[in-house]
């Protein structure tokens, strides 16, 4: 019998496909551990927190890592350590999708550390790990004692040809024109995050609501699987707050009304709001120390901070209006401005109130190409945007170190929205990279990275199918009442408070993308579809403001920009125009100062050149286009002489294709030599005269270009010749008899070896 005693519980797809969960195998040290399997996919998710909580921490340190194993997959890393190393972005954006639906389902007074690893210890090619991951980590803590509000799922919404699937195949992502991860508890719909061809608000909905139904499933499928793990039934007990009703209730009556009135004073500054809520909190403080000078300054700050958090989210839904004064659907006052810096390919300065981006175009060639070596996928990426997040644009001071989870993540949501109004791939031939500088920042500077970007695109020059603008969604939702407010365009103050962050992202024709987190349970379908139905009326209204300052494609790259020229070729063409050893591309490039990249696709070559001006762009075409252009007999060429031989001259009259000139087609006149003729190296005019159907040689001529001198006679042909009767046959002629014996031939040495060289030369003559 094995030393382990394994629960297994499994969940049937739509499609037939069976999902496993197994607890009691692998990794018992952990407070929880499962193994969730769908195919051949497999991932080990853990959970560990802390008996013991760190001094002075008043928050939850959770901390959540997705790592592929390179071996899942049978592949070694194409690092230089050929090991895992740092989490890839792919990676960190997973960990980012399973962070934000469990954050919120730890109680609010647990300050116990808590870290959960999750790992893809068995690939399968038909099976995305992302949408299991939730549900590995959620089973993981479900039967392990640490206090938790699950469980939790997450699944993939796709949907194909018309029809939404659940958690669909790899290969039939690639045909949805919706891809979406839901995320909720059974109750309600707790995060969204996906891209989407420009669909309805409407049909967002559906998706969700199509998602939440299968997660229900999950959800019960854990329960089921924590009912047989004796470890879950009791949960571990841990110190709670000390309350103190009393101080609790007498904050709450000192501060709210001057709180309110602060909220309410519509003060657009946001350090004029800090001021203003400072003022209330230190005029009380100062008071309640004279009376309690061993005041419990943790507690006291927990509780005016709940006080002055009811404050203001009772102003939003009592007055309809928002901390800076504007109404619930206002959009903040919004300038932009392209071309801003001259050295780049495309930029765009964009403010909407006290958030500002400044955004760069590049425009690269397929060697700027990044190289994605991952677990599951290895290829390249020619869209890049990249998000940074200085620490300035709030007014403080942090070290640089790189870009955090925050950053990835805002930067691949800006991502996925602007990449769907690209050109498509086979018309553009561009390494795209966009970079997203934030100056200032208070509240949605990932929307205005969407923004700015498509302004900046615009202005490089690309062909984009439509402008895209983002805006972020609140909400603050009374539970007692069930009034709630939603809020457009929401402020950093204002996420900070509210239920809700949800990010969309749009053409005037419809969604693109989205990102939403909920941190209250119980989200109605009608706030979904309000919030929805009132971020689009934003959306429109900033498009209409970017409009103002750049509605179209400006007609033509910048000037210092690298122009780009595709050129189709047949496939047996790319080995001449490469050459031996690269010489000839090598070569082509040094002569035209191009850049020449070259792939095989499509029973093609695709020869991509990029080049600084026209008269470049125009000599690389030429001599690529010389290389793969077929030869027409009777063509006119300009050729060069690259050696002369006694019977003639090889002149290269298209690049890499050299043909013989005879030394009766240089002149009318009869040449005994060509010296003193003709040159190595010398320009002539040729004439394609024959291509030899059997080996493909060349027959140039130059007097077929000449005017015939006056009486010119041409050279008489055998064919042309009297007709001297039929030849005898062998057997006709008269016996001639035995032929007279020479005695031996006398020995003439060994017969010299024919080279290659000579054997054309002959074959030429």
């Amino acid at each position: 019998m094995p030393p382990y005693n394994a629960v297994t519980k499994t969940l049937a797809l739509p499609d037939g496909r069976q999902i496993s969960i197994e607890t009691g195998k692998l990794a018992k040290f952990a407070d929880g551990a499962v193994v969730v399997r769908l195919g051949d996919a497999m991932l080990l998710a853990t959970v560990v927190s802390q008996p013991s909580q760190r001094e002075g921490v008043d928050f939850l340190p959770l901390s959540v890592d997705y790592q592929e194993k390179f071996g899942s997959a049978g592949k070694i890393p194409g690092s230089f350590q050929r090991r895992e190393s740092r989490l890839s972005d792919y990676e960190i954006l997973i960990c980012r999708l399973v962070d934000r639906i469990l954050r919120p389902m730890f109680p609010k007074d647990y300050h116990y550390e808590v870290q959960v690893m999750i790992s893809l210890i068995s690939a399968d090619k038909e099976v995305q790990p992302d949408a299991l991951a939730a549900l590995a980590a959620s089973a993981a803590i479900s039967i392990s004692d640490i206090p938790f509000a699950g469980p939790i799922s997450e699944v993939r919404v796709a949907r194909i040809d018309g029809q939404f699937v659940i958690n669909p195949k790899t290969a039939d992502i690639a045909r949805a024109d919706m891809d979406i991860i839901v995320g909720a508890t059974a109750d309600s719909v707790a995060m969204v995050e996906g891209e989407m061809n420009e669909v309805s608000e409407q049909e967002m909905v559906e998706a969700i609501q199509f998602g939440h139904e299968a997660i229900k499933q999950q959800v019960q499928l854990q329960l089921d699987l924590a009912a047989e793990v004796e470890k879950s039934k009791v949960k571990r007990e841990y110190p709670k707050y000390e309350e103190n009703e009393e101080l609790k209730k007498r904050i709450l009556d000192a501060i709210y009304q001057g709180a309110y009135d602060v909220a309410k004073s519509g003060n657009t500054s946001k350090a004029g709001r800090k001021e203003g809520f400072s003022a209330v909190k230190q005029q009380f403080l100062d008071q309640l120390l004279l009376e309690q000078p061993e005041l419990d300054m943790k507690m006291f700050s927990r509780y005016y901070g709940s006080a002055e958090k009811k404050a203001i989210r009772d102003m939003m839904i009592k007055e309809r209006t928002r901390l800076d004064g504007r109404q619930l659907t206002e959009i903040r006052p919004i300038w932009s401005e392209v071309n801003y810096l001259p050295g780049a390919h495309g930029s765009a300065l964009f403010t909407r109130g006290e958030t500002q981006s400044l955004t760069t175009v590049t425009l690269g060639t397929k060697l700027d190409e990044q190289i994605v070596d991952q677990a599951m996928v290895k290829g390249y990426n020619k869209f890049l945007l990249h998000y940074n997040f200085p620490a300035f644009s709030t007014g403080e001071v942090k070290p640089n170190r790189g870009p955090g989870r925050r950053e990835i993540g805002h930067g691949n949501l800006a991502m996925r929205s602007l990449k769907k109004v690209l050109p498509a791939e086979d018309e553009n031939p561009y390494t795209i990279r966009i970079v997203s500088d934030i100056l200032e920042s208070n509240g949605s500077s990932s929307m205005a990275t969407v923004c700015a970007g498509s302004m900046a695109l615009m202005d490089a020059g690309l062909p984009v199918r439509a402008a895209v603008s983002g805006i972020a969604m609140g909400l603050v939702q009374d539970k007692e009442t069930g009034e709630y407010a939603v809020l457009s365009d929401i402020l950093g103050d204002e996420d900070h408070l509210g239920d809700m962050d949800f990010k969309v992202t749009g053409t005037e024709k419809g969604i693109v993308a989205c990102q939403m987190d909920i941190k209250i349970q119980g989200l109605s379908n009608e706030i979904l579809t309000n919030a929805l139905m009132q971020a689009r009326e934003g959306r429109l209204h900033i498009l209409g403001e970017m409009a103002k300052t750049i509605s179209v494609p400006a007609g033509d790259l910048k000037p210092h920009t690298p122009r780009s020229q595709k050129v189709l070729v047949d496939k047996e063409y790319i080995g001449a125009i490469i050459g031996p050893g690269g010489k000839v591309v090598q070569q082509i490039q040094k002569d035209t100062n191009a850049t020449i990249t070259i792939e095989e696709k499509d029973d093609k070559g695709h020869v991509y050149i990029y080049a600084a001006n026209a008269n470049d762009m125009q000599a690389a075409v030429a001599r690529i286009r010389g290389i793969a252009a077929t030869p027409e007999p009777g063509e006119t060429y300009t050729g060069t002489v690259r050696s002369i031989q006694a019977y003639g001259a090889f002149v290269e009259f298209m690049p890499g294709k050299d043909g013989l000139l005879h030394i009766s087609e240089v002149s009318y006149d009869r040449l005994p030599t060509l010296e003193g003729v003709l040159t190595v190296g010398q320009e002539v005019q040729v004439q394609l005269v024959e291509v030899d159907k059997k080996t493909g040689k060349f027959r140039l001529s130059m007097k077929s270009l000449m005017p015939k001198p006056e009486g010119y006679v041409e050279p008489t042909e055998r064919a042309d010749r009297p007709d001297r009767g039929p030849r005898p046959e062998r057997g006709d002629r008269p016996d001639r008899g035995p032929r007279p014996d020479r005695g031996p031939r006398p020995d003439r040495g060994p017969r010299p070896e024919r080279t290659e060289s000579s054997n054309n030369d002959a074959q030429n003559q």
